[in-house]
C-alpha cells in the first residue's frame, strides 16, 4: 500500500512556473513507477509524465520541453517542475504510483496506475 500526498499547486500567470511535489509513504516506494497526471473540468484524466525506477522519463507531447519530472527515492518524493505555463495547463494535478513489476508502468495511461493522491490544483491565467 502506498499513500501519496501532493503539494505545490497554485495560481500563476501564463509564462510562469510552478513546482509540484508528491510525498509517498509505504514500503518500497523506490520500487514503484510514478507519474503525474492532470484532469481539467469536463475532460478525461491524462498522463503528463512518468518516471521509472531507473529514472527513465516519458512526457506527453503537450508538455515536452516545458515540464520536468524527477524523483528522490531517499526522500520518497516525486516532483514536477513546470515552466512556460499556459492557460491550457490549468487542471487538477495528481501523483500516482504503480509497482514497477506491473504492466501499468509501461502503459503511460492513468488506468495503469494503482495508487493515487488527492490532487493539487493548478490555475494559469492569461
Amino acid at each position: 500500500q502506498v499513500h501519496l500526498v501532493e503539494s505545490g499547486g497554485g495560481s500563476v500567470q501564463a509564462g510562469g512556473s510552478l513546482r509540484l511535489s508528491c510525498v509517498a509513504s509505504g514500503d518500497g516506494t523506490g520500487t514503484y513507477c510514478m507519474g503525474w497526471f492532470r484532469q481539467a473540468p469536463g475532460k478525461e484524466r491524462e498522463t503528463v509524465a512518468t518516471i521509472y525506477t531507473n529514472y527513465y522519463t516519458r512526457y506527453a507531447d503537450s508538455v515536452k520541453g516545458r515540464f520536468t519530472i524527477s524523483r528522490d527515492n531517499a526522500k520518497n518524493s516525486l516532483y514536477l517542475q513546470m515552466n512556460s505555463l499556459k492557460p491550457e495547463d490549468s487542471a487538477m494535478y495528481y501523483c500516482a504510483a504503480v509497482s514497477a513489476t506491473r504492466p501499468g508502468c509501461i502503459s503511460f495511461s492513468p488506468s495503469g496506475f494503482t495508487y493515487w493522491g488527492q490532487g493539487t490544483p493548478v490555475t494559469i491565467s492569461s
